[in-house]
């Protein structure tokens, strides 16, 4: 059973730093992408950034380039989103998610494709 936990949410003033940490379990890890997306209370969903688990690709939203950073630890089974220069747009629900196979760089092959996703970590930015 593919099992995805996200956490390390939690709330931050504008300008600050949060890191999530997606630890996924019942899958070959090495084969998967694993990604973000997140909801904002009335808002439709976005995808935010994901990663090759084989060859390290990634893929990042517009809105989150420069500022996010995603990375994979393949012996942890874990990936890790750095959000740096936070902004109150980035508050949201944030899920991670899993897809086999994802064609690189392409963002629909992912987030329109999902195997699976967890349970959601709040992020609030806020003054």
């Amino acid at each position: 059973e593919v099992q995805l936990q996200a956490s390390g949410g939690g709330s931050v003033q504008p300008g600050g730093s949060l890191r999530l940490s997606c630890a996924a379990s019942g899958f070959t890890f090495d084969d998967y992408a694993i990604g973000w997306f997140r909801q904002a209370p009335g808002k439709e969903r976005e995808g935010v950034s994901c990663i090759s688990s084989s060859d390290g690709s990634t893929y990042y939203a517009d809105s989150v380039k420069g500022r996010f950073t995603i990375s994979s630890d393949n012996a942890k089974n874990t990936v890790y989103l750095q959000m740096n220069s936070l902004k109150p747009e980035d508050t949201a629900v944030y899920y991670c998610a899993a897809r086999y196979p994802w064609s690189r760089g392409s963002s629909s092959s992912f987030f329109g494709a999902l195997d699976a996703w967890g349970q959601g970590t709040l992020v609030t930015v806020s003054s």
